[in-house]
């Protein structure tokens, strides 16, 4: 049969060049392998000229496959099914990009075009490392391309294609027709949880985290490979510190995705998701230190062999956790099952590397070189050591909790989660904390080899001081209040901060005295002083965090909320009902629910939220701003809510939606009658009247207290009932950013919808349009928190990843010019986002 209107040509590219990148990576792979194994020089570099060849194919493939995917996406071409399940029409054009990382196979895409920018600055700068350290790079992109190839092999099908054909995939009766996609109208569209600017951009960044991974891995197998077992540490250093930074940049923007766009109050949940890309991470940070001891004292190299393979293994193992759908029923956003082929693939992925390289590791454990003299107590490679094991623990810890479902399905165990999960990693962790802030503190001010106990105790006593009338400070002005897991908690979480305040100090401290204010060398304390003000950010932010949203449910007859995140009935102390214009007190603020507005998406709807804060005495308003969080109203009655937050210096109000109603849930058989009148006349209603007082353009203010951002007209009307009741109403009609929107007015003692409705035909009259109506009336669920001192966690980040970008250029020997220029790049554009972003 001959289907009409398809687009076959694209797909078919796109698959040819799938092919060229798994042949030209196999091809690189093969060819750098052996050129590692090459004694002879020209020899040698032959090998690696025909190996770098076919590596630039590959690379120049894998875009091209890129470019044909968005080709599809961003022209619906609903006969892909990679664009009918993850385009719409109706969507954003800045969110095709999402569209494609959105599915499985674009998301390995991605992770390829990271190698493929890798390799080539690494063909450029690794010299006579190319060889062994690109064999493994070009290997992993052979799996890459296998996972994107959808070819079948003996009745078995290799990974998953992105141009597979929709009526190929879906069994339907239309797909008998010729003609099949002239009643397709629209794709599916993208999930409504990942229509936010940092699905934009967080998948990228976090990708190229996971990506650079592989650069200290290759280089340790290089360093195997090569027999030149310390060599390595050196020309590796500036790869896993731009490694470290980027991955912790990347794994924080999804904590920002997730204050933002995901209902759960805040932005880290312990989530399995969440903790699979932390843990590499964390692992990460302790080979760093493990290698910068190794260069200071030739201790440690064992330890830095070993944890820069296992920050890589655990990126394989995260990925098989959230793509193969293990942690589907645990995790709020993990991917769903590829299917069995795909995840036999996955499995292979990692089991391949994790098997090869921790043989390799042990079979040469005992060549690779030790000191067996044990440290001293006092040096600073002793505590850095004890640091370094101390984030690898705490990896090990989170991952084993994360791990529970799949050693349930192997062992076939019944282990249950913790009644309070999210309790019972914050107890362990915020020992972390404390253990991390102190030796962060102390041990930079500690030499290698050996310290004097009066040098150290002079060098940190003030900064502890400081540190101690700092936190005792907080404790009487501004004190924790996290009393939900008892006193011994709250005590434990004082002294974490007072940690985390003692290593922002201490560092600080450190760059003035300890390197005489000189920067160039500071990006250790830099990075030390903007982790644990991370970390003192998420403890005063979540230790104080405050709900605002406090009512009891038993005074109104309105059904209480059902919270979007976990589809239960939530606590009735933590939602408020708003009645529709009827202001509410909430914390500081008396709360209007204005109004509500369709979205440009198909079922999403914004609600209009006026929050002001009045002087106590005058009850002037010192303070008003309109909140927007939106929820998609489903087919199925369910409902995903996206937060809105007003971002200050101090604080930020956080609010979502916890139940809304649907506009299609209850049909109001009543309809609105309009009416032409003008100043003075009279239109009746079955228990009343009302009279058109006057018509104002552009009033200086509104009974709805809505700021007006365009042009306005507001109708006063004056009601009188039959029993004599009088009442006002206005509704208006408003012009914004969000188009034109009629603000009905509603008097709910006499069932009243009024809406401006327009002018006449003549233009000298209004449109006056009335409902009389026994519908339910309209209100909302709002969920509402004050974040205080959250920008702590985000600047901490900042500060956290500028630091590490100094100690790379520093250690990559970038020229001064070079340097400055990478840095501003890197400030700049990292608070253009989160500007941006607020």
């Amino acid at each position: 049969m001959q289907f009409e209107g398809e687009h076959l040509w694209i797909g078919t590219t796109g698959h040819i060049f799938i092919l060229v990148a798994f042949t030209a990576s196999l091809l690189a792979t093969i060819a750098y392998a052996i050129a590692a194994a090459k004694k002879d020089a020209a020899e040698k570099y032959s090998w690696i000229k025909y190996a770098r060849v076919s590596f630039f194919i590959q690379c120049a493939a894998v875009l091209a496959v890129f470019g044909c995917i968005f080709y599809i996406c961003s022209n619906h071409y609903l006969e892909y099914l990679y664009a009918y399940k993850h385009t719409s029409k109706e969507l954003e054009y800045k969110y095709l990009l999402a569209c494609i990382w959105e599915d499985q196979s674009g998301s390995f895409l991605l992770w390829s075009i990271w190698h493929c920018v890798l390799g080539i600055i690494l063909i450029n700068k690794t010299k006579e490392w190319e060889a062994p350290v690109m064999s493994v790079v070009s290997f992993a992109q052979v799996f890459l391309a296998m996972m994107i190839m959808g070819l079948y092999i003996l009745g078995t099908k290799i990974g998953n294609s992105p141009f597979v054909l929709t009526r190929n995939e879906i069994n339907g009766p239309i797909f008998g027709r010729s003609d099949y996609l002239s009643l397709i109208k629209d794709g599916v569209g993208l999930n409504v949880l990942l229509r936010n600017y940092w699905m934009v951009i967080h998948p990228p960044v976090l990708f190229l985290g996971f990506a650079s991974t592989i650069v200290p891995f290759a280089f340790a197998y290089a360093g195997i490979q090569t027999k030149r077992f310390g060599d390595w540490i050196k020309p590796v250093l500036p790869y896993a510190l731009f490694s470290a930074a980027v991955l912790g940049v990347g794994i924080m923007m999804g904590g920002k995705w997730a204050y933002e766009s995901l209902s759960f109050g805040g932005y880290w949940a312990w989530d399995p998701v969440e903790n699979a890309s932390l843990v590499p991470w964390l692992i990460l940070i302790a080979g760093l230190h493990t290698m910068v001891i190794y260069k200071a004292t030739g201790h440690s190299l064992r330890a830095s062999y070993l944890f820069t393979i296992l920050s890589f293994i655990f990126v394989l193992y995260s990925t098989f956790l959230t793509r193969t759908g293990v942690l589907g029923d645990t995790s709020v956003h993990a991917f769903t099952e590829a299917g069995k082929a795909m995840n036999i693939l996955i499995f292979s992925f990692m089991a391949v590397f994790t098997i090869a390289s921790l043989t390799l590791f042990f079979i040469n454990l005992k060549k690779i070189p030790a000191i067996h003299t044990e440290e001293a107590s006092s040096s600073r490679e002793f505590w850095m050591f004890i640091g370094s094991l101390v984030f690898f623990l705490s990896a090990l810890f989170i991952i084993a909790k994360t791990s529970v479902p799949v050693i349930n399905a192997v062992l076939g165990t019944k282990m249950a989660p913790p009644e309070d999960a999210e309790f019972s990693y914050n107890k362990v962790m915020v020992l972390v904390a404390v253990i991390i802030g102190l030796l962060s503190a102390v041990t930079q001010y500690l030499k290698y080899k050996s310290t004097p106990s009066s040098y150290t105790l002079k060098k940190i006593a003030l900064p502890t001081l400081i540190a101690a009338v700092i936190t005792g400070l907080l404790a009487v002005i501004y004190p924790l209040t996290y009393y939900k897991q008892g006193p011994g908690f709250l005590v434990a979480l004082y002294f974490a901060l007072f940690a985390s305040i003692y290593s922002v100090v201490a560092n600080a401290s450190y760059i003035w005295s300890g390197l005489n204010g000189k920067l160039k060398g500071a990006g250790g304390s830099i990075a030390h002083l903007g982790f644990t003000l991370m970390i003192a950010g998420m403890l005063i932010s979540a230790g104080n965090k405050e709900v605002i949203s406090v009512e009891k449910f038993k005074d109104f007859n309105i059904p209480m909320g059902i919270d979007p995140l976990t589809k239960q009935q939530d606590i009735a102390s933590e939602n408020i009902n708003l009645i529709k214009q009827v202001p509410k007190k909430m914390g500081p603020y008396d709360v209007t629910y204005l109004y509500d507005s369709a979205g440009l998406e198909t079922g999403k709807r914004f609600y209009h939220l006026l929050f002001q804060k009045k002087d106590s005495a005058t009850k002037k308003i010192t303070e008003s701003f309109v909140l927007n969080p939106d929820v998609y109203l489903m087919k199925n009655n369910n409902m995903s809510s996206n937060p809105d937050t007003k971002n200050y210096l101090s604080h930020d109000v956080f609010t979502y939606i916890s139940y809304a109603l649907s506009p299609d849930r209850e049909k109001d058989t009543s309809s609105f009658k309009v009416h032409e009148v003008t100043n003075g006349d009279t239109i009746f209603y079955s228990k009343g009247y009302m009279v058109l007082d006057d018509v104002i353009k552009n009033p200086a203010s509104n009974k709805f207290n809505i700021p007006l951002t365009g042009p306005a007209v507001t109708a006063n009307l004056s009601i009188t009932s039959n029993e004599n009741e009088l009442y006002k109403a206005a509704p208006m009609i408003l012009i914004d950013s969000m188009g034109i929107n009629q603000i009905d007015d509603t008097v709910y003692g006499q069932n009243l919808y009024i809406k401006f409705a327009g002018v006449s035909s003549d233009q000298k009259k209004i449109k006056i349009a009335v409902k009389e109506s026994e519908k339910m009336i309209d209100f909302v669920t709002l969920k509402a928190y004050i974040f205080p001192y959250i920008n702590l966690v985000w600047i901490g980040l900042v500060v956290m990843a500028i630091g590490l970008i100094m100690s790379m250029i520093r250690r990559a020997n970038m020229s001064s010019k070079a340097g400055a220029i990478t840095l501003l790049l890197v400030a700049a554009g990292m608070f253009y986002m989160f500007l941006l972003a607020n």
